[in-house]
């Protein structure tokens, strides 16, 4: 229900002291201790875009919006009203590898919290009614997405890069597919991949794990054996090759502004290179304004008003990018900045001093950013949910400790090839 789909967070790399249980019917729990009365909880789903069939474009999208419009137990209204009443909140979001039920309330609403996600998740009844109504409003959410040009860049450039492949997919799908999807194609899809071996329902706050156990043992898990489900499982596609040439892009698209991504595809999250490229992406273009990339195109010359650089880990493969948005004929400049900063990281190993100091800061930033519990929460339960496992920070951190200056060049020569770039760009 989150504007574009992808709930847009920190790596699912980051959490602390964690407890886990699996209950009889296959539903995963893992639990993360709290400081306050304030509970974050939710149920992460194994069902995301690059689940899909060829001709279910869109689907797991508009089936996370269909999930808030009734149940067997409740109808439309009861579902929004259910947190609400109590002064919680519950939302979701639709990524490429998974979709997220979650919300927030006090600790003594836990039990209701779960019974809800629970039944959203398990239970949802997708009238035909109501999905003719929730089509068009996911349809003005693509239509508003084609005014966001630098949002729209990233949906074209993963399409460019995982030609033919579900990940190169748009989230939200089309207007003219999703207006063809009955009720009976919605639930085909969840009797398929919304089944309790395939979820896991994840809480971070001041509550016990073992209460947590009791309180899901006692919703509605048990009763999903009353409900026929599908167990098959939808076969990942072979990923594309990465594109071969220095392929360039150009969109005519009559923006005032010219957006352009550069980027290439990286790795997936069982690859220890994973964590070397969010290093190197963090000292590119991370959120720092000492970023390398800031100071380059900003700073010095003031070509640009924003420019960043990201990592997207899937479990098999994973995006790079660089993006900024600048006058239309300052884009040779920004792109001869832009490769200098990419042969310095490649020509040859970062000084110790250097890595220490950009080790520093990202340590910090992770540290720093463990004050957001709900990404936190989120990002454990990703986690938990593709690998079957977690990382305190410590271990985080002793993880980046180990990283040297060679890794780090190896990472940045295989991925910042110039053979292995991708260029789009919106003028």
């Amino acid at each position: 229900m989150e504007e574009g789909g992808e709930h847009r967070m920190l790596p699912a790399f980051l959490f602390s002291m964690f407890s886990t249980h699996t209950l009889p019917s296959g539903l995963r729990i893992v639990c993360m201790p709290g400081q306050t009365d304030v509970v974050y909880l939710g149920i992460a789903v194994d069902a995301g875009t690059r689940h899909e069939l060829p001709e279910e474009s869109g689907m797991a999208h508009f089936t996370e919006h269909m999930s808030f419009k009734g149940t067997s137990r409740r109808s439309a209204r009861q579902v929004i009203s259910a947190m609400e009443s109590v002064g919680g909140e519950l939302n979701a979001f639709t990524g490429k590898e998974e979709t997220v039920y979650y919300c927030t309330c006090l600790r003594e609403h836990v039990a209701r919290g779960i019974d809800l996600l629970l039944d959203i998740a398990l239970y949802s009844t997708y009238p035909q009614e109501e999905m003719n109504r929730e089509a068009e409003v996911v349809i003005d959410e693509i239509e508003s997405y084609q005014d966001q040009p630098s949002e729209l860049i990233y949906d074209e450039f993963e399409s460019l890069l995982f030609p033919g492949h579900p990940l190169g997919r748009n989230i939200l799908g089309d207007a003219e597919t999703l207006r063809t999807f009955r009720s009976e194609d919605m639930q085909r899809f969840a009797r398929r991949l919304y089944h309790p071996e395939k979820m896991v329902l994840f809480v971070l706050g001041n509550i016990e794990a073992e209460k947590v156990v009791r309180m899901a043992e006692k919703n509605a898990v048990w009763r999903v054996g009353q409900r026929r489900v599908e167990r098959l499982q939808t076969p990942h596609a072979a990923l594309a090759n990465a594109p071969q040439g220095d392929f360039n892009i150009v969109r005519e698209k009559g923006t005032h502004q010219a957006h352009v991504v550069i980027g290439a595809q990286a790795f997936g999250g069982n690859d220890a290179r994973h964590l070397h490229m969010h290093f190197l992406s963090n000292m590119l273009g991370g959120p720092a304004m000492s970023s390398r990339l800031n100071l380059a195109l900003r700073e010095r010359n003031g070509l640009v008003y924003t420019v960043e650089s990201n990592c997207t880990t899937y479990t098999d493969t994973g995006v790079w990018t660089i993006y900024y948005g600048c006058d239309a004929q300052d884009r040779a400049r920004c792109r001869r900045l832009v490769d200098r900063e990419l042969a310095r990281l490649t020509d040859g190993p970062l000084s110790q001093r250097t890595l220490d100091a950009a080790r520093r800061q990202l340590k910090g930033q992770i540290g720093i950013s463990y004050d957001n519990f709900e990404n936190i929460a989120i990002g454990m339960a990703k986690r938990y949910l593709h690998y079957g496992t977690t990382l305190s920070r410590q271990e985080l951190f002793d993880r980046l400790d180990a990283i040297t200056p060679e890794d780090l060049l190896a990472t940045a020569q295989t991925v910042f090839a110039p053979d292995r770039l991708l260029t789009l760009e919106y003028v």
